[in-house]
């Protein structure tokens, strides 16, 4: 019997989710959104029969799980909501607002026995695959130290909205463009943080030629309280370090999304840069590994499929696979705690201007 899946928010990642559920031969059985239009737009596009209004409707009817694609604020009380219920949750980035909120969710998980999932979507391009195989074989051995970068130089997603608003997206860029801080993490088996070191800036954050292509439309007295760059360094407990690099609006040349890792038996490159921030057609994929071979430097080029998705499709697909028991899972609830205790202590250290110890 397929797995019965709810949708909850109508937004624009909806339409990686469902293609991505549907081509697993997942059933999407009801879109639930408080704009109900736009739930029945989505509904429509995809063949789906029914809307929901309200999400505890959507609850009560056979769905075996939910994704949650709505702003940041609402992901721990619906992800809660939805495993109360006792249903699996496939939840949009990021987890939570915090590591409370996701210490939480994860406890609520392991009560529930349901599977608690995010859309960490760059750990399913082929690029970061195809690295992991090397790393899981012993080809790349222990990483000491990776640099994280997801930056922009006119990248802001609308000013005066949710994204821009702390309150309801818990940050800027640090949380919003984490997916390569989840990335190197994950490349280095998700050691346990020790000390946070960063610095945010927000000097850009109201400039209306820092706008980004895509987003939300502006709202014209609302709230621009977050970071529009940062920069970091993680130590952890075992000597590791990580390096960090966030930025919606910042001087560089172009938008890159990229891992660099240091290990013993060979380094590494995952990247991905635009031409012009947030257009995908303007993009190339890069994927190297660097070792030493009879005393010479060898660069090896790893060829990989396009996936102009940026493992949003593949992402989902994965949910799907491991409720069935088909795959493993990309993620865990434990290495979120761990991704929101980091970036909490980003924070906490821009602050006040001092290592956080964690």
């Amino acid at each position: 019997m397929a797995v019965r899946i709810g949708i909850i928010g109508a937004g624009g990642m909806a339409n990686y989710h469902i293609p991505g559920f549907q081509a697993e031969g997942a059933e999407v059985t009801a879109v639930a959104d408080v704009n109900e239009d736009a739930a029945r737009r989505v509904a429509s596009k995809y063949g789906i029969p029914v809307t929901f209004a309200k999400v505890g409707e959507l609850l009560k009817t056979d769905i075996d799980a939910v994704s949650v694609i709505t702003p940041n604020a609402f992901h721990c009380p619906l992800v809660l909501q939805a495993l109360a219920a006792g249903k699996h949750v496939f939840c949009e980035k990021p987890p939570a607002l915090n590591a409370a909120e996701m210490r939480r969710m994860a406890a609520a998980a392991a009560r529930a026995k349901r599977t608690l999932m995010f859309n960490f979507n760059n750990r399913a391009r082929p690029e970061a695959r195809a690295i992991m195989a090397y790393i899981r074989q012993g080809a790349v051995g222990r990483i000491q130290s990776a640099q994280a970068l997801w930056i922009r130089r006119a990248g802001i997603p609308g000013f005066g909205g949710w994204f821009t608003n702390k309150a309801l997206s818990g940050g800027g860029p640090v949380i919003d463009l984490l997916h390569m801080t989840d990335l190197a993490l994950a490349f280095m088996d998700y050691p346990d943080p020790q000390w946070v070191l960063a610095q945010t800036f927000n000097s850009f954050i109201t400039d209306k030629a820092f706008k980004g292509p895509w987003g939300i439309p502006d709202v014209a007295r609302g709230v621009n309280d977050v970071e529009s760059a940062a920069h970091g360094l993680i130590r952890f407990a075992d000597g590791q370090v990580l390096f960090i690099r966030n930025s919606w609006a910042e001087m560089n040349r172009r938008e890159e999304v990229s891992v660099t890792f240091q290990g013993l038996k060979a380094g590494g490159l995952v990247r991905r840069l635009f031409g012009r921030d947030g257009l995908d057609e303007t993009s190339s994929d890069t994927c190297e590994l660097y070792v030493q071979e009879h005393g010479r430097s060898v660069n090896r080029e790893i060829v990989t499929e396009a996936d102009p998705s940026m493992g949003r499709i593949a992402s989902a697909r994965n949910f799907v696979e491991t409720l069935t028991g088909r795959a493993a899972p990309l993620n865990t609830p434990d290495q979120a705690v761990k991704l929101m205790r980091i970036i909490d202590a980003v924070y906490a250290s821009a602050r006040s201007g001092k290592p956080v110890r964690l």
